[in-house]
């Protein structure tokens, strides 16, 4: 309802789950194209994933992604039983036609939609002579023979492969959260950490990492890490996410933090003594200065 008409819009068109390089191509081709017609760049995507997979990022994520990509509009579909029931041709007919008046649209040659998942791309070519608008289909990109997909990168980042992930994505690995209240210890050792509530996302391995921090769109320096403490909570198995940020000395609690994880430093392990966790933090600190290249 909530849709006006925009100026010449080109729109693409995917659910783009993880905005990697093959969805990036998509996105910068319809940035490009909408300027060039002095048009409006226009994303048509879904939440939650219409198939019912596991998200490689969460929605809040996806969207300040493809805002950095240059695009004008981004419309989220919530895919829920009533939408799912709209067949190919509504979905043309009725949104892509009439709701957003598309003059062209840019898609991927993988993309189904309708209801039972009956349209594709042959749908949408059989249809852009009745609707007048112009379709651009992009091939699956590939590498090492193998498609470049976000169920494909989600295992490299759960195997904890960030450099193989980083390459698909274009971009280092990262995961986007709330900073909220812990339990104060980092504090207390001299090494205070921000706790991340992640938000839907995909987790590297338990480790600790070189990072870098985007904070309120400045990037920071530190360290993170993903475990169960199990020097303090040998029994607590609830997983941790703790970035410490460096040259930050301020109240962030409730702020969005995305972590983009640069480099592993070391596995998560048991301490016989805080003391020992304290003066292993600062070598950790120490190495992380060296691989993110700070004096």
């Amino acid at each position: 309802k909530n849709i006006r008409k925009f100026p010449r819009p080109v729109v693409a068109l995917g659910v783009f789950d993880g905005v990697h390089r093959g969805h990036r191509s998509i996105l910068k081709a319809a940035v490009r194209r909408a300027r060039s017609i002095k048009g409006r760049s226009v994303v048509l995507t879904f939440w939650p994933h219409p198939r019912g997979q596991e998200s490689l990022y969460s929605l809040e994520h996806r969207l300040r992604l493809i805002k950095e990509l240059g695009v004008d509009v981004c419309i989220v579909i919530s895919f829920n039983k009533r939408f799912a029931k709209i067949s190919a041709a509504q979905f043309i007919k009725n949104i892509l036609f009439k709701k957003i008046g598309a003059t062209e649209i840019c898609v991927g040659n993988n993309f189904r939609f309708g209801r039972n998942v009956e349209g594709g791309v042959n749908t949408l070519k059989k249809f852009s002579t009745i609707y007048n608008y112009r379709l651009k289909i992009f091939n699956i990109i590939r590498e090492h023979n193998k498609p470049i997909s976000s169920t494909y990168i989600r295992a490299l980042i759960k195997k904890g492969n960030l450099r193989a992930a980083k390459r698909l994505l274009s971009r280092p690995v990262a995961v986007l959260g709330t900073v909220i209240a812990g339990m104060r210890l980092g504090k207390k050792l001299g090494f205070p950490t921000a706790n991340i509530d992640p938000h839907h996302e995909v987790i590297p391995p338990k480790g600790i990492y070189a990072v870098f921090v985007i904070l309120e769109g400045k990037k920071f320096y530190g360290t993170c890490y993903i475990g169960t403490k199990p020097t303090l909570n040998p029994v607590d198995k609830k997983l941790r996410i703790e970035a410490s940020i460096f040259n930050l000395n301020k109240n962030i609690y409730g702020k969005y933090l995305e972590i983009q994880f640069i480099e592993k430093i070391r596995e998560d392990k048991k301490f016989s003594s805080l003391t020992a966790l304290a003066k292993q933090i600062e070598l950790d600190n120490l190495k992380a200065r060296h691989l993110l290249s700070l004096p």
